[in-house]
């Protein structure tokens, strides 16, 4: 069986467990900035990444802070995303090959929002999107009104053209931010600033998390221009 082949089957069985965006990245070199243990990553240089969209409406009511609510969706969604990549990781087994899940939200160090890897990093080499100026990984359909996780293997995969979109010249995060921490660039994101709204409305017991969303609210993408693509799947594909 083919690269693209394995690809193309892993995909379908993905949108089968409710997956909303599929790619995978090349990872052979870039294994040393993970926070695992080498052992774990040995000679897995594929990374599949997925995603799952939440809930429009339940992001909308999100005007300058977290919501009850938001607090239970978004960890509803990590199980569910989780639970995926457990299922895409025994498809992987099964058939022969190594795979390692990794949590889609297990954080080692808060104040500098680090994990085993990032997630966000990946998926913009796996083509789901682009770094945006609120720090998250933006997708052209989605936003940022998705989380992901991802599956490191061995499995010979296709691997995704990385992303060389950008927000252009939307700057609707940067005004609302409570935090004042997204700026005009990307790269003068301030994390700090972030994190301390963070735990802000952590000590408001607004949520038991340090999550926001307000950035998440306002990021929902809009549709593509006629005949471009995108790794998100058609409601064509999600109906076979």
């Amino acid at each position: 069986m083919t690269k693209i082949d394995q690809y193309t089957n892993l995909k379908k069985f993905c949108q089968q467990q409710g997956v909303d965006l599929f790619g995978v990245a090349d990872i052979s070199l870039i294994k040393g900035d993970f926070a695992l243990s080498p052992e774990l990553y040995n000679g897995l240089d594929r990374a599949a990444c997925l995603g799952i969209r939440i809930s429009s409406a339940i992001i909308r009511d999100i005007k300058e802070a977290p919501t009850k609510i938001y607090f239970h969706h978004y960890r509803t969604v990590n199980a569910l995303l989780d639970q995926a990549a457990l299922k895409c990781a025994n498809l992987i087994q099964n058939k022969g090959f190594n795979a390692l899940p990794i949590p889609a939200s297990q954080i080692l160090d808060w104040e500098k929002q680090k994990g085993h890897l990032s997630h966000k990093k990946l998926g913009v080499m796996a083509g789901l999107g682009w770094i945006g100026r609120n720090n998250l990984l933006v997708n052209k359909l989605l936003g940022s009104q998705f989380r992901i996780v991802t599956i490191l293997t061995d499995m010979p995969l296709k691997a995704d053209k990385a992303s060389k979109d950008n927000c252009g010249t939307c700057k609707l995060c940067v005004t609302i931010c409570p935090a004042q921490a997204i700026k005009e660039k990307v790269s003068e994101f301030d994390h700090i600033k972030c994190f301390e709204k963070l735990k802000e409305f952590q000590r408001q017991k607004l949520v038991d998390q340090y999550i926001c969303g307000v950035c998440v609210n306002i990021c929902c993408g809009k549709p593509l221009a006629k005949g471009k693509k995108n790794n998100r799947f058609s409601s064509r594909e999600i109906k076979k």
